[in-house]
């Protein structure tokens, strides 16, 4: 059986890192647990931030880690993300999608039992 991937993205989401990584170059996702940035994913350039030890790399997006904080990982690790955008300014105007008008969202769905038994692993930071 195939593996089953635990990260996603939808078209439009596709189209803004498309131009996006076409001004920065590589990039990168992280999704905290709170704080001044909430639990919205941000994209950085490629190293523009730093995953913690433990945190996990859940997959990637056009060739883009998309890392989540480990806390929150721990809280959604039996959910599927699937990585959207939308018009509007999102909290804390860290992540570059931020100047052309969008944000990142994530949308979220639980798992079946049978997908649970064959999800792709995760990579932790050491």
């Amino acid at each position: 059986m195939i593996a089953i991937k635990r990260l996603d993205a939808t078209e439009e989401a596709l189209a803004v890192i498309d131009m996006i990584s076409k001004e920065h170059g590589d990039l990168m996702f992280y999704q905290a647990g709170g704080c001044c940035e909430g639990t919205q994913p941000q994209c950085f350039e490629k190293g523009g931030f730093f995953p913690r030890t433990n945190d996990a790399c859940i997959g990637t997006i056009n060739g883009f880690e998309f890392w989540v904080d480990r806390d929150l990982f721990e809280y959604w690790k039996y959910a599927h993300f699937t990585l959207d955008v939308l018009d509007g300014f999102g909290p804390g105007g860290f992540s570059l999608e931020t100047p052309y008008g969008k944000t990142f969202k994530v949308h979220y769905r639980l798992f079946t039992e049978e997908e649970l038994q064959h999800l792709e692993p995760v990579r932790r930071n050491d």
